[in-house]
């Protein structure tokens, strides 16, 4: 598509439909705005506009139900939609009625003309729009409008059509499984099984037992055929909870599956086909592991085909009062008796550091719900409580940061682990490049989440060249949003 191109866009604040006039006008591009459903439907209607962007709330309509009829009638017309709502169920829905891109607001101006050159861009092949009922914003798994979640719900969204394998990474507590569960409820496997296994909690000895069934006799004590959790999970997703913790053994099995589609049962000779969507999570470093031998680079790459990473709630300080509403209306719902947070309360709720997450947070209220005597909760009725269940600090000893520590003491606790794992031998090849990935990854990662992906000013302040910040993120794996590569 030329430049030059007309864009229409649909938004009823005046002001943002001058910010985004002027933004696609420097793009190169002729925007024509509107406040208006009906007027946009109009334009589009009769021919005009090459893309549309449109807000999911609009006076005189619904933007996304105008967007399952703009796919209706004119499926060569990309569509990106635009919301303060930011839930996950506002970005399923918009991915459900065949939107291009959906852009939670506030966004990066850089972000929505790069995204409207992708779709002017794109071939043009119309894509299809599935209609669905709306779900209640409570009924839903996660819960945050933070921009980390944003864009965990984006993710989701791009991802619940596909059976492409999913690896979630986020801290203990954080709600890695809720993200599995969200990416199956919402998916086309929603009607078969959801099969979770937490590999940690496994004896090494059942663990191949357990995943892909025995036969009678196959061992002592198999009196009779069992099925496993890929079977069970037949048609449906299997949830494979801390994959890090699975011994090698057992990882070379499941390499194997994951190679042939295919698996047969302890004792059994007929193949069985494993029809059946992976995701898998972990609350540890993968890479490191894989550099002290302890899990296999092949199953790495076949199981981190997406990698999506879960924000801790640290990182998502914005959504507390979303959260706390949520988990008190939980405990009032479970009959516990009803109780509100105050404003001063919320800021001391933000100033805990969270070491368990948002796990942490959900045991805390509901301990409040069922022992606080005051329907208001205060920030000293939390001070107590949040002191009381501090946990230890870990020790030095087990290779804890200590406050204070820099970069060189972190590289050199991380160097020394390595070497220790390897007592009787020497860390695999290539621990030079795998030391420098390692800072390399969440310094270029944390740059460009704070520049929301501008990859311009995450360069100038890298002090790197932008060709070299391309190549870095693409090597890196980085799923950053930006201009195209």
């Amino acid at each position: 598509m030329s430049a030059g191109a007309t864009v229409l866009v649909a938004d009823d604040d005046r002001t943002i439909r001058a910010v985004l006039s002027r933004a696609l006008a420097r793009a190169g591009y002729t925007a024509r705005a509107t406040g208006s459903a009906a007027t946009l439907w109009r334009w589009a209607a009769a021919g005009e506009g090459a893309l549309a962007i449109l807000d999911v709330m609009m006076p005189d309509g619904d933007g996304l139900e105008l967007l399952a009829r703009l796919r209706d009638a004119r499926p060569d017309l990309p569509v990106i939609v635009m919301s303060a709502r930011g839930t996950l169920m506002t970005a399923i829905r918009a991915g459900e009625r065949g939107a291009y891109e959906y852009l939670p607001k506030p966004f990066d101006l850089d972000e929505l003309t790069n995204a409207a050159r992708r779709a002017l861009a794109r071939a043009e092949t119309p894509a299809d729009a599935a209609a669905g009922e709306a779900e209640p914003e409570d009924s839903l798994p996660l819960v945050g409008r933070s921009p980390a979640m944003q864009e965990v719900y984006r993710a989701i969204a791009r991802l619940v059509a596909t059976d492409l394998t999913v690896l979630v990474t986020g801290e203990s507590g954080s709600g890695k499984e809720l993200v599995a569960r969200a990416l199956h409820d919402f998916g086309k496997r929603r009607d078969r099984a959801f099969v979770a296994v937490n590999m940690a909690a496994i004896p090494r000895e059942l663990i191949e037992s357990e995943l892909f069934g025995h036969e009678r006799g196959a061992f002592t004590g198999a009196a009779a055929r069992a099925a496993g959790r890929f079977e069970q999970a037949d048609g449906g997703t299997l949830f494979l909870d801390e994959i890090g913790d699975m011994p090698l053994e057992a990882q070379t099995r499941l390499l194997r599956v994951l190679q042939e589609g295919e698996y047969t049962t302890v004792g059994g000779r007929r193949p069985i086909r494993a029809d059946v969507r992976i995701v898998a999570a972990t609350h540890r470093d993968l890479t490191e592991s894989i550099a002290r031998g302890l899990f296999r680079e092949d199953l790495y790459y076949r199981l981190c085909v997406v990698p999506l990473r879960l924000p801790p709630l640290r990182e998502r300080l914005d959504d507390m009062p979303l959260l706390a509403r949520h988990f008190l209306d939980r405990a009032r719902a479970e009959g516990l008796p009803a109780r509100t947070i105050d404003a001063g309360g919320i800021e001391r709720l933000k100033a805990h550091d969270w070491p368990g997450n948002v796990r942490e947070l959900e045991n805390l209220i509901r301990r409040l719900a069922a022992l606080c005597p005051d329907e208001t909760i205060g920030a000293a009725v939390l001070d107590r409580e949040i002191g009381a269940a501090r946990a230890p600090e870990p020790s030095a000893g087990r290779g804890a940061p200590a406050p204070g520590d820099g970069l060189g003491e972190c590289v050199d606790r991380h160097v020394a682990r390595c070497f220790a794992a390897h007592a009787d031998s020497a860390p695999a090849p290539g621990l030079y490049d795998r030391v420098l990935r390692r800072v390399e990854d969440p310094l270029i990662r944390r740059t460009l989440e704070a520049t929301r992906g501008n990859r311009a000013r995450a360069a100038m302040i890298l002090g790197l060249n932008r060709n070299t910040l391309r190549k870095k993120i693409r090597e890196l794996g980085i799923d950053a949003p930006g201009e195209p590569e």
